[in-house]
């Protein structure tokens, strides 16, 4: 990717089996990212909304580069038709090439990888080793339970009131990729080891 693209990393399911209004979302998410100038890195995978998002970038004559684990294509889950595809050999390398290659990150809706690398990525700017927009695209609530757990962690003192701040929430595509196209407001956030 050239550094001076914005290049959102989208975080999303992988499942095939899903209501189509999350497959909508998802394609909605990658044309708007194309359309505002942006890149997309994901997981490079041919299915579920990872590719939904990949397919409406590519329909909008954007760019999408897919990160993927060398198992993973050794098995045929890798979409063929990205722009770039980059074989690395863990899910480390993985999330961890998606992170440095990103400039903001949008979570749609997904499962235990996606709210792995969600939290993962949110922890990462706590610490400093993210400095982009992080976005939680809600889309009918999904993201609720979450965000709830967020604020049992704040009220519990497990979390800083601040840390609200590592995050936006989003309830549309639209706002999703405006949050995380918007200038990020680099905060050092009080967090004590």
């Amino acid at each position: 990717m050239d550094a001076k693209v914005p290049t959102i990393a989208v975080y999303c399911a992988s499942s095939a089996s899903l209501s189509p209004e999350y497959y909508e979302a998802a394609r909605q998410t990658g044309r708007l990212i194309a359309e505002n100038g942006a890149a997309v890195v994901n997981g490079g995978g041919k299915m579920g909304l990872m590719a939904a998002t990949s397919d409406g970038a590519l329909a909008a004559g954007g760019t999408v580069t897919g990160v993927i684990p060398k198992f993973m294509t050794d098995n045929g889950w890798h979409h063929t038709g990205l722009s770039r595809l980059e074989i690395v050999e863990s899910m480390h390398h993985r999330k961890k090439l998606m992170a440095d290659m990103a400039t903001a990150a949008i979570a749609l809706p997904g499962g235990i990888g996606t709210l792995e690398e969600l939290t993962e990525i949110i922890t990462w700017r706590l610490l400093g080793l993210f400095d982009g927009n992080i976005v939680i695209l809600n889309l009918g609530g999904y993201y609720d339970p979450l965000l709830a757990m967020f604020e049992r962690a704040i009220s519990e003192n497990f979390m800083k009131a601040d840390h609200r701040g590592l995050w936006a929430v989003a309830s549309t595509p639209e706002e999703a990729v405006r949050l995380a196209l918007a200038p990020c407001n680099i905060h050092k956030f009080t967090q004590k080891f």
